[in-house]
């Protein structure tokens, strides 16, 4: 069911939010593929379309055996096995790395890789739900403080070396879909694309403007129904990433609903004022990193860390309370739907 309420929300991203329609002389080119435990979906325009798919696939496959911490041999497992020893990180995962830090330290530690033992523990990654004991997540606790890594550059290359204290584990999980669009759209422009959409599961890369020369338009979904939009933004190409409780989660024998986004203060479900937090950003992975940081740090941590950071990104949050929150670079760009009334956030 995860997996089918997944491949919907996707359809509904490529079909009925982005409103994509191509001039006559432009060829459509589009596939869905299962990575990172999401269904995703491409589009390329052109007669380059289907390479440009190709490459973008192979890139998404080989970040997604990158990165998966399970798996004996990826960059995420030998980080988290090598028993206090570094690691040399290459490319696009020594990336995700700093981008990650440069949000933990922004946020005070909203956003954290080493909370991943914990999101185990509540049973998000393999399905097997469930409330792990007071005494179990203060144990997991000890192993968890991202600044407690050392990320080293490595003279003269793109590399770092990545020492973790025995004990503590990473996960790329909340800066991977990011990356992977950023990248895809990347290597379909390499391909002689032009123009093009991605989707991995609530993140969206945009790449050149639509074949009609019109920008895009993008949805952005309305918590509490799966089948309605809190509003449409209007964007050039940027990355648009939307991160919230109602994407995963699970609810108790006693009725209480734990989602997915763990507060590394507690290590427990963020109890977030905020239902969504939507990013629109030139970067994908800090886009996918913000959504996340800034969901945790709730209402009035996220205006914070905007009117401090903002300036290369936007965003509109969705309280749990039913206001939606727009910063201000995206006054003319999002228009709500129905009578929402917007509320305006701007920096100084």
């Amino acid at each position: 069911m995860r997996h089918i309420r997944k491949l919907t929300a996707a359809l509904l991203a490529l079909a009925a939010a982005l409103s994509l329609s191509a001039c006559g002389e432009d060829e459509r080119h589009d596939v869905q593929i299962m990575a990172m435990d999401t269904v995703m979906g491409l589009t390329a325009y052109g007669t380059d379309g289907e390479a440009g798919l190709l490459a973008a696939q192979r890139v998404i496959n080989a970040l997604d055996a990158a990165l998966d911490p399970e798996r004996q041999g990826s960059t995420a497992y030998s980080v988290n096995h090598a028993s206090g020893a570094g690691t040399a990180v290459t490319g696009q995962a020594a990336e995700m790395l700093e981008t990650a830090y440069t949000v933990y330290e922004r946020s005070g530690g909203a956003l954290d890789l080493t909370v991943y033992p914990l999101v185990k523990a509540w049973g998000f990654i393999d399905g097997g739900y469930r409330v792990p004991s007071d005494s179990e997540i203060s144990s997991l606790m000890e192993n968890v403080g991202f600044d407690r890594a050392t990320l080293s550059s490595m003279s003269g290359t793109d590399s770092l070396l990545v020492t973790l204290p025995t004990g503590m584990e990473l996960s790329f999980a909340s800066v991977a879909k990011g990356c992977a669009a950023k990248y895809a759209a990347q290597a379909m422009a390499a391909a002689g694309v032009e123009s093009g959409i991605i989707s991995l599961g609530g993140n969206i890369q945009t790449l050149g403007l639509k074949p009609d020369g019109s920008e895009w338009n993008v949805a952005v979904q309305d918590p509490e129904n799966s089948n309605e939009y809190a509003g449409i933004l209007t964007v050039g190409e940027c990355a648009v990433v939307t991160s919230g409780g109602y994407q995963r989660y699970f609810v108790a024998e006693d009725g209480t609903v734990y989602q997915h986004i763990i507060d590394p203060d507690t290590g427990r479900p963020a109890e977030s004022d905020l239902l969504s937090v939507t990013i629109v950003c030139e970067d994908g992975t800090m886009a996918d990193a913000l959504s996340t940081a800034l969901y945790v740090l709730g209402e009035n941590g996220a205006k914070d860390y905007y009117d401090d950071w903002g300036g290369d990104f936007e965003m509109v949050l969705i309280t749990d309370d039913g206001r939606v929150i727009v910063s201000g670079g995206l006054v003319d760009s999002f228009e709500a739907e129905g009578n929402r009334e917007v509320e305006y956030a701007r920096r100084g």
